[in-house]
């Protein structure tokens, strides 16, 4: 497993999945072009094109271009990598019939061709440590952030305080404090912001 301190933006939820299984990284799927809508994914894009940088990686088809397109616009000045896959003719397992143009998406790419791409992109030409020690779900449980009956509006008021989307789960906030703050950063910060919340 590769750990990139990258967010990495794919189009959908089995591109993350086949993603899942080669990299340690915040994985964030814009669900096709529901981001066209969606502010609050878009919104957590451009938090991490801010903080840590974005990857994009979408298809090589004309509707993952579209989706990039988007995405420049939603990131603005914020750092960027664009790993691209090549095109390859076929169809992904699950799918009965190929996709309009007739090519492989990021799930239906072999983890040989993923890191090739990663690695053409200059991904890995400049990774920093890693996070020795994270966040867990115990210390959200500590914190009164999951698992309690005010759990949910708890955490909503405080990503909100930290400039995180309110919708996020406590595996998404997880993911997403372990990429910007040390472990020691974040439980400093929440006990305040949680401190005033009281």
């Amino acid at each position: 497993m590769i750990k990139i301190k990258q967010a990495i933006v794919v189009e959908g939820k089995y591109d993350k999945i086949t993603l899942s299984n080669l990299v340690d990284a915040v994985i964030i799927p814009t669900n096709g072009f529901a981001l066209y809508k969606d502010k609050e994914t878009a919104d957590l894009i451009k938090m991490f094109a801010e903080k840590t940088g974005v990857i994009i990686l979408t298809d090589s088809d004309s509707a993952g271009f579209q989706i990039r397109s988007r995405l420049k616009n939603i990131i603005g000045n914020g750092k960027v990598i664009n790993v691209f896959i090549p095109e390859i003719a076929g169809k992904e397992k699950r799918k009965r019939t190929p996709s309009k143009q007739g090519l492989l998406g990021v799930e239906g790419m072999t983890k040989e061709v993923l890191l090739k791409a990663f690695e053409r992109a200059g991904v890995f030409a400049d990774e920093s440590g890693e996070n020795n020690n994270p966040v867990t779900k115990s210390d959200l449980l500590d914190l009164g952030l999951c698992g309690g009956e005010n759990s949910a509006k708890l955490r909503k008021a405080l990503q909100l305080k930290l400039g995180f989307p309110s919708g996020l789960s406590a595996n998404m906030l997880l993911e997403a404090v372990n990429s910007l703050y040390s472990r020691e950063e974040f439980l400093n910060v929440s006990l305040k912001i949680l401190g005033e919340l009281k």
